[in-house]
């Protein structure tokens, strides 16, 4: 007989608040009940209690059974449960529970089902119509599952998915799943194993495999195997790529992606990471015995030597916080093994062999690099290689002085330069041109020291004065003779006709006396305010010493235009100095409206006023030549650019000839960047200028664009033209598909009018979150690399 005794209930309460077990309550009734009371269930054997709280809560002691309904709620050993009803056998040690469930596991995993049988450690038990949510958005579903022994869930018939739900229709199937017959998740493995596995994409069956195994979202690094990739070349032929990662230890890891050539043969490809304290190091290698290397164009490959082998190390330390130390190396049986394959990290066009130390302050910066450039080119010419420099090593020193020097700024700055070549570089862009050697054969050293001081004064009337004083010193040695060069009207070479002066030590100085004058004009109305600024300058200083008589490795770009109209020193490196007394005059305009229109301008003009021009005095590579500086007065530079609230921008610069205002160089560029569009167009015009390089004018036209078409889909797209020859130089197109799930990429980028057979490649990547990336690469079949 069922009694209801509501007169016990304030004992009852009282009982809780002790922390006292509901089963050792020693009450007459045989069944009670009581609305909105929580309850403590006997502790477990580790002393875990459960508290379990619900709208009803009905204690049968003759049956050993609690049952609690309406809003159940179960806490226990960090897991947590909500149920419509909730039955607890004290006999059994079975917990039933029935109606909206969801069961959060410590892991942070959700369960959701109608009907949940477990013991009451939740360590074993049944469910029926599962589906399980990780923290990192990992569902999981099955029409039934156990809960075993061993921390481990069995679904059957599961299913699993990194995608959402569609919100509009939840009953629609997501972008991708995987159905398996049993789903089984290891949580002392912490892994999810997908056996007699299909992979569906849009809900079509794409794919079968006996079963598929991946870290669940606690683990950051899992041992197994990745997704194949795919590649097709006609030298090669089809490949296909079977990576597997292995975890060594938490600072140590490796990926072997043996792949296999129907061309070719077997491919080893590895590469193996350490973290340490301080740093990283990565080992990289490949290997391979080629079964046709006739396949390859002659002198591409040694045809003799079918085992070619490649190893690399590159490695990074911070030796504290401030100083940095590392390398970059690679070896490999021939030139262009690592490109031919893509090796990974290895396959530039170019790679540089490097090691650093590196250091930066907040005043100061330390760089010495020693660099070894090798050229993997298609084809054999070692002379590429030889006539590329082998820097060792190069310093770079940058001091501030922290503290005010007779109320100035005190920087000093050094350069060691130690270079060798195995062959001299030069080139003739046609006949009857100068030639520009860019590099002799022999070696080559040079140490600058530079030491600049300025002050600002300001006046009472505004006017911003900066005396500046410098002083450099270099001293050098090379071993090169003046260089010959040939071409087709005379074989036997003709002789440099500039000044160089032969191997052996050499030393110069220069000595700077300067002062800059600048009166901004601030001028306001009521929706905008303008800065009108003049600026002078002049610089005193002797003639540049042994201009042209040294090899020039480093200051041979010379463009003049307004980003450089008041530098000092106008050359890019330190092998050339500016020399002589000279004048840099201009005006700078800032405007800024409150509508959000930003104005900016520059017109300017150099003055060569005394002393031998440095831009007039040719060296080795003829870096003055139709610079606009090389006359007494320089050619005109302007810049204006303005500024829409939009984010549209217009920018134009030009330089101009200072007798009959011709243009000699342009660059115009307009941009537009929105959240959801961007684009950017640049215009290059430049004169011909036979003794630097260029015979004839060039035009080109550059501009690229991205569309994110909505939530998910973008597009983005790049062309260059040569305007001058009516023809598209390169051009790239790309489409990318991205959700919370999957990252879809199709890529297609050529090059028209490109004399190498590498013009044109297709690359497309899937990524699938979770499980892995698919990945075909070039599909040119023209293409070795």
């Amino acid at each position: 007989m069922a009694v209801t005794d509501r007169g016990n209930i304030r004992r009852l309460r009282m009982a809780l608040l002790k922390g006292v077990a509901l089963c050792a309550f020693a009450i007459a009734p045989q069944t009670f009940s009581y609305a909105q009371t929580p309850a403590l269930v006997p502790e477990a054997a580790d002393g875990a209690k459960m508290l379990l709280r619900s709208n009803e809560l009905t204690y049968n002691k003759d049956a050993q059974k609690v049952t609690a309904t309406g809003g159940v709620q179960i806490y226990y050993n960090r897991y947590r449960m909500v149920a419509q009803r909730v039955e607890y056998d004290q006999a059994t040690g079975r917990v039933m529970a029935n109606g909206d469930i969801e069961l959060i596991d410590p892991d942070g995993n959700r369960v959701y089902a109608e009907q949940l049988d477990v013991t009451d450690d939740f360590g074993e038990g049944f469910v029926n119509a599962l589906r399980v949510e990780t923290p990192d958005n990992t569902r999981l579903a099955g029409e039934s599952a156990e809960r075993l022994p061993g921390d481990l869930m069995v679904l059957h018939n599961g299913v699993y998915t990194a995608c959402l739900p569609c919100v509009a229709k939840p009953g629609k199937a997501p972008l991708w799943q995987v159905k398996a017959q049993r789903v089984i998740q290891n949580g002392q493995k912490k892994t999810i194993r997908l056996e007699n596995a299909r992979f569906e994409l849009f809900g079509m069956p794409i794919g079968y495999l006996p079963f598929i195994e991946v870290p669940d979202h606690t683990v950051e690094r899992k041992s197994g195997f990745l997704f194949p990739r795919m590649s097709m070349d006609d030298k090669l032929g089809f490949g296909l790529t079977v990576p597997y990662y292995h975890v060594f230890s938490p600072s140590m890891d490796a990926t072997l992606s043996p792949t296999y050539y129907t061309r070719q043969g077997l491919l080893l490809e590895g590469e193996v990471r350490n973290r340490f304290e301080t740093g990283s190091h990565i080992l990289r290698f490949g290997w391979i015995d080629q079964k046709d290397s006739a396949a390859f164009d002659a002198g591409t490959v040694d045809r003799n030597n079918d085992e070619r082998f490649m190893v690399a190390s590159e490695g990074r330390f911070e030796i504290n916080p401030r100083w940095t130390f590392g390398w970059k190396a690679m070896a490999q049986t021939d030139r262009n093994f690592s490109n031919t394959y893509d090796l990974e990290g290895v396959n530039n066009d170019v790679f540089t062999n490097e090691v650093y130390l590196r250091g930066l302050g907040e005043r100061n910066y330390f760089d010495l690099s020693a660099y070894y450039f090798d050229i993997q080119d298609l084809t054999n010419l070692s002379d590429l290689e030889r006539k590329q420099a082998i820097v060792y090593p190069s310093l770079d020193y940058q001091f501030i002085a922290p503290e005010p020097i007779y109320g100035g700024e005190l920087s000093v700055n050094m350069n060691l330069t130690n270079i060798s070549r195995r062959k001299s570089d030069y080139w003739q862009e046609a006949l009857g041109t100068l030639p520009r050697f860019r590099g002799l054969e022999g070696s080559y050293s040079r140490f600058t020291t530079e030491a600049e001081w300025k002050r600002t004064f300001t006046t009472d009337g505004g006017l911003l004065l900066t005396p500046l004083a410098a002083l450099r010193g270099d001293l050098g040695r090379h071993t090169a003779s003046s260089p010959t060069y040939y071409d087709y009207l005379n074989p036997g070479g003709v002789a440099y006709n500039g000044d160089f002066e032969d191997s052996g030590a050499a030393s110069r100085y220069m000595a700077t006396l300067g002062l800059e004058a600048r009166y901004p004009i601030l001028m306001t109305t009521a929706t905008s305010s303008h800065v009108i600024e003049p600026i002078a300058q002049l610089f005193l200083r002797p003639d540049e010493q042994k201009a042209g008589g040294l090899p020039n490795e480093d200051a041979q770009s010379m463009v003049f235009d307004a980003s450089n109209l008041f530098e000092r020193d106008k050359f890019s490196g330190y092998d050339r100095i500016e020399g002589g007394t000279r004048a840099n005059v201009g005006i700078r305009y800032t405007g800024n409206f409150d509508s959000g229109i930003g104005l900016r301008g520059l017109f300017g003009q150099s003055y060569h006023l005394s002393g031998e021009n440095s831009y007039a005095s040719p060296d080795l590579v003829n870096a003055g030549a139709y610079s606009g500086l090389e006359s007494d007065t320089s050619d005109y530079v302007a810049m204006a650019a303005v500024d829409l609230p939009q984010g549209l921008t217009f920018a134009a610069q030009g330089r101009f000839d200072d007798s009959d205002f011709d243009l000699q160089r342009t660059d115009a560029s307009v941009s537009f960047a929105r959240p959801r569009f961007s684009a950017s167009m640049i215009y290059t015009q430049i004169e011909p200028q036979p003794d630097y390089a260029a015979v004839k004018s060039g035009e080109y036209l550059q501009s690229s664009a991205s569309v994110r078409v909505n939530e998910n889909w973008s597009v983005a797209g790049t062309a260059t033209w040569d305007l001058k020859d009516e023809e598209v130089i390169r051009r790239a197109l790309g489409f990318t598909y991205a959700d919370e799930c999957t990252i879809f990429t199709l890529a297609y980028n050529d090059e028209p009018n490109s004399t190498t057979a590498s013009d044109w490649a297709i690359t497309a990547r899937l990524t699938f979150r979770t499980l892995g990336d698919i990945e075909i690469g070039n599909t040119d079949l023209d293409d070795t690399n």
